[in-house]
């Protein structure tokens, strides 16, 4: 964990909990925590002790986004290059998110503004404390809403207007308007966000990982293919999986009339 300017917990059961430990700034995200949070979406691919993420705040916030100070400030005395390996950095944040194999339950605690937002919805399944809020705010500070794959991703969660407004308009979204749009999964009392959050995470931990795995990948995937081409790809997928390790163990434990022991593979 010394390695993280954040706190990163591997569980026993598979799960393993990211923790943005910046609560005096609500979790507000610095040059080095990006490029930490690169390189640990990536490396997790092979790591066989996580099936499972779960990224929380550690405090009243998930997440601020940027630090003005630590950021900002520096970023204007940049030269664009500089500025343009930046941006490509945070880029790649939610680039590894999506291109992990392994499931990422995001627990909203607070605040998720700006690049805290984008890394919420970068996630597969978001928990939203009764508390919690949405700001897509990058617009309100004289940025393009387009940021970190927002203008991709936040179509295909809410539909097209709506992503349009948010990232336009940059206004806070309440966490049971987050529910109504499809921007959270589930909503919950604030003491009980990250313990649904374990319980969601230790449910896919002890299921058929590899099934997840493709699932995830045909999901994003297919967002660009035409309907032919999704039906053979996961015709494809299917077949394999259908010859995996963990499909056979499905149908021995209904023969043998137990419960199945999926390994992943």
């Amino acid at each position: 964990m010394s390695n993280y300017d954040f706190r990163f917990e591997r569980g026993s059961d598979g799960v393993a909990v990211l923790t943005l430990d910046r609560p005096e700034t609500l979790n507000s995200l610095t040059f080095d925590v990006y490029g930490q949070l690169e390189r640990l979406f990536r490396d997790l691919e092979d790591d066989d002790t996580v099936k499972v993420v779960v990224l929380t705040g550690h405090g009243r916030g998930f997440c601020s986004g940027g630090s003005v100070e630590d950021i900002i400030g520096p970023l204007l005395e940049t030269e664009l290059d500089g500025t343009l390996a930046f941006t490509r950095m945070t880029g790649a944040v939610v680039r590894n998110m999506l291109r992990l194999s392994k499931p990422i339950v995001a627990a909203v605690n607070g605040i998720a503004a700006g690049a805290g937002a984008v890394l919420a919805l970068a996630s597969d399944l978001r928990v939203l404390a009764h508390s919690a809020k949405f700001a897509f705010l990058f617009t309100k500070v004289g940025l393009t809403g387009a940021d970190m794959g927002a203008a991709w991703l936040l179509p295909k969660v809410v539909g097209t207007g709506r992503a349009m407004e948010l990232l336009m308009l940059g206004d806070k979204v309440t966490a049971e308007e987050a529910l109504r749009i499809g921007l959270a999964n589930r909503v919950v009392a604030d003491d009980q966000v990250l313990a649904e959050s374990l319980a969601l995470a230790r449910r896919l931990a002890a299921g058929p990982g590899l099934a997840l795995a493709m699932t995830k990948k045909m999901v994003w995937n297919e967002w660009p293919m035409d309907l032919e081409a999704a039906i053979e790809q996961e015709a494809q997928a299917q077949a394999l999986l259908l010859r995996a390790h963990d499909h056979r163990e499905f149908y021995n434990a209904w023969m043998e009339k137990r419960e199945p022991r999926f390994l992943g593979r």
